[in-house]
């Protein structure tokens, strides 16, 4: 797996993924309006090699559907244009048994197409399968999971946009046995502020040997500002440890 062509995977604000979708969609029932801009500065790597990058992210939703486009550049992979969409599509409606499908689709210079669908039931405890596919072209890695895999997520929703899920995002294309283990937490606090948090275990072969190692993120939601802090070793499962700092205003 090289640099570039490792780096096929969900974007940080795209809900490609059941997991990303699930956090995607607590925050639209938070949020049924909201658009926002995000800016983030990554860290890949350590020392004289380490390699800087920048995303600029603008997002818009509407009633659970959302539209967004970006731009990530740095000195490695030089830049990349990417855009997306996905919304919750009711197949049932009801107090404790809803049926919703969630699709997704990403586009990049470069050539690239993905996509995924999930499946999600019940409420407020909630279960979700889901299958993401690309057409493998060169995509730039904001996020942490395989983007070729499956995955299932068991979870719970409460009021204000409490959340507490479990995933697992798994490879089931390529051969690799990459596998990522998610525990989500999303919780109010005073002042109108909110907390999120992500714990990361990830297992399975690397670009140097097997992967065996925990990652995590750590979020501050405000009524307008947020801020995010994610720590990701052997990102994409390289030999390099990434760092991301990103924040953003919402509209």
């Amino acid at each position: 797996m090289t640099w570039r062509g490792g780096w096929v995977a969900v974007l940080a604000l795209a809900a490609a993924l059941p997991a990303a979708a699930a956090e995607d969609e607590a925050d639209a029932q938070a949020n049924p309006g909201e658009s926002k801009i995000t800016l983030g500065r990554y860290r890949l790597g350590s020392g004289a090699a380490a390699t800087l990058g920048t995303d600029l992210n603008a997002r818009w939703r509407r009633d659970g559907r959302s539209l967004w486009l970006g731009l990530y550049q740095d000195g490695a992979v030089g830049r990349q244009w990417r855009a997306g969409w996905d919304e919750p599509w009711a197949l049932a409606t009801g107090p404790t048994l809803p049926v919703q499908l969630l699709p997704s689709l990403q586009l990049a210079s470069g050539g690239f197409v993905g996509g995924s669908l999930a499946l999600q039931v019940g409420a407020p405890f909630y279960a979700q399968v889901g299958l993401g596919r690309t057409n493998l072209r060169s995509y730039v890695n904001l996020n942490f999971d395989p983007n070729d895999a499956i995955g299932l997520v068991l979870g719970w929703q409460g009021e204000g946009s409490r959340q507490l899920s479990v995933s697992v995002i798994a490879d089931d294309r390529l051969g690799t046995g990459q596998q990522h283990q998610h525990l989500t937490l999303r919780w109010p606090l005073a002042d109108a502020l909110r907390l999120s948090a992500d714990l990361l275990h990830k297992q399975g072969q690397g670009d140097t040997g097997v992967v065996n190692a925990w990652g995590w993120t750590l979020g501050l939601d405000g009524v307008v500002w947020f801020a995010r802090l994610a720590h990701d070793p052997k990102q994409n499962f390289t030999a390099q440890d990434a760092w991301r700092l990103s924040g953003g205003r919402r509209f």
